[in-house]
C-alpha cells in the first residue's frame, strides 16, 4: 500500500476506496458464502447484509 493511499491522518482512503457494502460481500465470498443468498423478510421487505448493494472486489483477493 502506498503512502498516498489516505489521508494525512490516516482516516479515511483518497485512492483505490471501496464501498463498506463491497467490503462485507468480499469478505463473505472468503467464507464461502454467497451474499445474495442471505436475504430475510422483515416487515414485508427482504434485507441482507449488503442491502442491494454490495460486489466482490477480485481486485484485492489476489
Amino acid at each position: 500500500m502506498n503512502e498516498k493511499d489516505t489521508d494525512d491522518f490516516g482516516h479515511r482512503a483518497v485512492a483505490q476506496a471501496i464501498h463498506m457494502h463491497d467490503l462485507h460481500a468480499t469478505v463473505l465470498h472468503l467464507l464461502g458464502l454467497d451474499h445474495e443468498r442471505l436475504t430475510y423478510r422483515y416487515d414485508g421487505r427482504d434485507f441482507r447484509l449488503t442491502d442491494v448493494h454490495g460486489d466482490v472486489v477480485s481486485a484485492i483477493l489476489s
